[in-house]
């Protein structure tokens, strides 16, 4: 490439020109050359080299007076007093004739290309050590859209150039240690894509909270992507997962979450850009369709293939020809977390109500008195260990966000700049509040908790709260299966580095009364609920015509965000087991549900899948399980059915099971029971015929066994899980299931606080336990020293097992 050349076409480029036009342009070129041929579709343009900017610099002294300038900075010299004099310097310097030319020559032959005079284009800043692995300059710079005409194109060039030198920027390349005039910068000229008429927004090939490298996870909003990455808007949220992308008979898309979506930017008349105000249809539908999800991920899926790592893109649609572009790629730098090591925080002390809630981001706590700020201020106006409250951010408040211990927006999502820059400080951040300004006053002492799931909390005071790490490489291999207990689908991601083998039990009542909210049966007989709860129902479910397919959407995408995070590992998912008084609180309850005397032992669990009153609600259980398996792939989920009092139960409930499409046995289908009754034990081999496995249920086995009501407080000093009779009952079902080919599981607390129970079950030769995520590698390590009492060394090792898993590395139908 020759020295004396200022502007190269996107075509010509690729990423081994990253030190001549910046890891923003040379990626875009890398893209043009070598994956339009796989579909995927970058818009036109051209780039400005390095050497370019170099000659701005060299001339009349440019560069000597920006080094006299930094070392101000470094003397002390306030960081706005030096930022603002380097970009008035170079705005007064002109662009070099010979640039100048170069620029109105490839602009108009783009205009060429594209058939039309003075296109519209978007004018990116690209820093030469931008886009990096190790750093991620992405933001510090500016970008111009919707700009028309050759005059307009120089001075957004010529601005892009003074960017360099932003107070956030200069900053940043301090804190990372990066010589200033070592950055060049170039400059991408890229044809507009009319989003402002459609949506845009970012893709990450992972999860970007967990690092969960098996989903791609796209963000939209309607108009210009600008107001997605500022945090202005809470987009849409569609999650991919890669295996399910291998099969197009397949639909992989395992969860869908519909922001709110206030604002979007569109073209103003007499300017750049305005934001303005989006209408209730956009706000409550769907910027994507699930075609265009699938398309997006397809190229997302390409692009990583391609450059070998994990990227952040950004996309944007064309309202007026529907066509989808990609418009930017770059490694993703943020989320990604020592694979050696498992770090995890947790509050000590009850929590109380949250003051506000939001998306979280990271998985720590911070807490300090609450910093309540419209604008960025002076850094010595913001006390180190304060948690920054405010509306949005963008890249001029780095510098303050450094020094906060938790940040809290009112706007924003997983891809907005308070996220990006929370993750890679390592800040806990709760974003998309909706009231935080309103709701936490200045100098409140608060606690700010992402260590909760997928909804991080605000909470008042100063809460206690303790962190620990896991060395995931001294966590032992053993013979016993030891798996995870689950009921979050939002918190199911964080934990995938464990060394599990599987999920032993994910309760459906966690997603049906958290995601849901709503009673089944209120959805198919509205007509039976008053009129605030219709009214309620109406809301919840709005958008959707079939108001069953809400429930089935909600608890199949549940479903799939923990089967995907273990796949293809075996996950066990218990059908519903709430009691009657349980499903009574559910909206549109009431009127569904018995009062009963005892729900303990009363209506609950296999009872109801194939009665009256409960029958159709069981139907969309299984449609949303069938959904997640026979349609998403996820052939790795088990359906166990819980608290199931006799044989002919057993059989009436796999009779509805296989007319709602769950067959036993058809496409790898199969069905566990809770061994949680006297009679599961004492008719194990009769059990063992119509299911494939067992899963102990201790806390009810023990409850039914010596007859004590476990939530009795008057009786709980009768209720232990190993008294002799419960012991014995497990003693009796391990082998008698094993004999005929059956798995016997536990899944439960007191193996994660009783070692001596633990050892129990590996004596009895168990086959599996599960366990809570913070408890696993404590009993990993029980199970290992049980197995090396019993087995002595070099028996630990997992041996030949009947444990189910789903084919590799495809979740195909079978």
């Amino acid at each position: 490439m020759a020295s004396t050349r200022h502007v190269i076409p996107f075509a010509e480029l690729g990423r081994q020109d990253v030190g001549s036009v910046g890891g923003k342009n040379a990626s875009l070129g890398e893209m043009t050359a070598h994956l339009a041929g796989a579909g995927v579709r970058v818009p036109p343009g051209f780039a400005t080299t390095a050497d370019a900017y170099g000659e701005l610099l060299d001339g009349h002294g440019l560069r000597g007076r920006i080094e006299e300038q930094i070392v101000r900075l470094r003397e002390g010299a306030a960081l706005d007093e030096v930022g603002a004099a380097i970009r008035s310097m170079t705005l007064a310097e002109p662009l070099p004739p010979g640039l100048r030319a170069e620029i109105v020559s490839a602009y108009e032959q783009l205009g060429r290309d594209e058939r039309r005079a003075d296109p519209e284009v978007a004018v990116r800043s690209s820093a030469t050590a931008e886009d990096l692995p190790e750093a991620s300059f992405a933001g510090q710079q500016e970008t111009y859209l919707n700009v028309r005409g050759t005059a307009r194109l120089l001075e957004s060039v010529h601005r892009c150039y003074a960017s360099l030198y932003t107070d956030r920027a200069i900053d940043y390349r301090e804190r990372m240690g990066f010589d200033h005039l070592q950055v060049a910068l170039s400059v991408g000229v890229q044809a507009m894509v009319r989003s402002d008429l459609a949506g845009a927004g970012v893709i990450f090939t992972l999860d970007p909270e967990s690092g969960f490298p098996e989903v791609i996870v796209i963000s939209a909003a309607f108009g210009l992507g600008e107001t997605v990455v500022s945090g202005q808007v809470d987009p849409d949220e569609y999650t991919v997962f890669k295996p399910g992308l291998e099969d197009p008979e397949l639909d992989p898309l395992i969860d869908v979450r519909v922001g709110a979506k206030r604002r979007k930017a569109v073209y103003a008349e007499h300017g750049l850009t305005r934001t303005v105000d989006t209408t209730p249809e956009e706000r409550s539908q769907r910027v994507l369709t699930d075609t265009e999800v699938r398309l997006l991920a397809d190229w997302a899926l390409t692009v990583e293939g391609h450059y070998g790592c994990p990227m952040d893109l950004e996309w944007a649609k064309d309202g007026l020809t529907g066509d989808l572009w990609i418009v930017q790629a770059r490694p993703e730098t943020v989320s990604r977390r020592a694979a050696s090591t498992l770090r995890r925080c947790r509050l000590t002390t009850a929590p109380g109500t949250p003051l506000v809630d939001g998306t979280a981001v990271g998985e720590a706590i911070g807490s300090g008195p609450v910093v309540l700020l419209d604008t960025p201020v002076d850094l010595d106006r913001f006390p180190a260990g304060g948690v920054l409250v405010t509306g949005i951010t963008d890249p001029d408040w780095e510098p303050i966000m450094k020094r906060a211990s938790a940040i809290v927006t009112d706007h924003g999502g997983r891809t907005s700049h308070a996220a990006i820059v929370s993750r890679e400080l390592g800040v806990p951040a709760v974003v998309g509040t909706g009231r935080a300004t309103q709701a936490l006053p200045d100098g409140q002492k608060v606690t700010v908790s992402c260590a909760e799931g997928g909804r991080g909390k605000v909470y008042d005071g100063l809460l206690a709260y303790e962190e620990t790490e896991t060395d995931l490489a001294g966590i032992p291999a053993t013979r016993t299966h030891v798996m995870l207990n689950l009921a979050d689908p939002s918190a199911a991601f964080r934990w995938w580095r464990l060394p599990a083998d599987g999920v032993g039990l994910a309760r459906l009542e966690f997603i049906v009364a958290h995601q849901v909210k709503v009673h089944p049966m209120a959805l198919l007989h509205p007509e039976r609920l008053d009129h605030a709860d219709r009214c309620a129902v109406d809301q919840l479910t709005e958008g959707y015509l079939d108001r069953t397919r809400y429930f089935t959407d909600r608890l199949a995408y549940g479903i799939a965000r923990i089967a995907a995070s273990r796949w293809p590992a075996p996950v066990v998912v218990r059908t519903s087991d709430f009691k009657t008084n349980e499903y009574a609180r559910l909206l549109g309850g009431r009127p569904f549900e018995p009062v009963e005397a005892n729900p303990m032992i009363g209506w609950r669990g296999a009872s109801r899948y194939y009665s009256d009153g409960y029958r159709e609600g069981f139907a969309l259980e299984c449609r949303a399980l069938r959904r997640v398996r026979d349609e998403m792939g996820l052939t790795n989920v088990i359906v166990m059915i819980p608290f199931c009092r006799t044989l002919e139960e057993a059989d009436r409930v796999l009779e509805v099971m296989a007319e709602e499409g769950l067959r036993r046995g058809e496409n790898g289908l199969k069905a566990y029971v809770m061994a949680e009754i006297p009679a599961n034990v004492i008719l194990a081999e009769d059990f063992a015929e119509r299911f494939d496995g067992f899963s102990i249920g201790s806390n009810d086995l023990t409850q039914l066994t010596l007859g004590v009501d476990r939530d009795s407080e008057a009786l709980a000093r009768v209720f232990d899980e190993t008294d002799p009779a419960v012991t014995r009952s497990i003693e009796t079902l391990v082998p008698r299931a094993q004999s005929v080919g059956r798995t016997v599981g536990l899944c439960g607390q007191r193996p994660s606080d009783d070692p001596a129970f633990t050892e129990f079950l590996v004596k009895t030769g168990i086959d599996s336990i599960s366990v809570a995520p913070d408890s696993f590698a404590s009993v990993k390590q029980h199970v290992a020293a049980a197995e090396l009492a019993r087995y002595g060394e070099g028996r630990t090792a997992p041996t030949g097992t009947r444990w189910p898993q789903a084919e590799q590395p495809s979740p195909a139908r079978q």
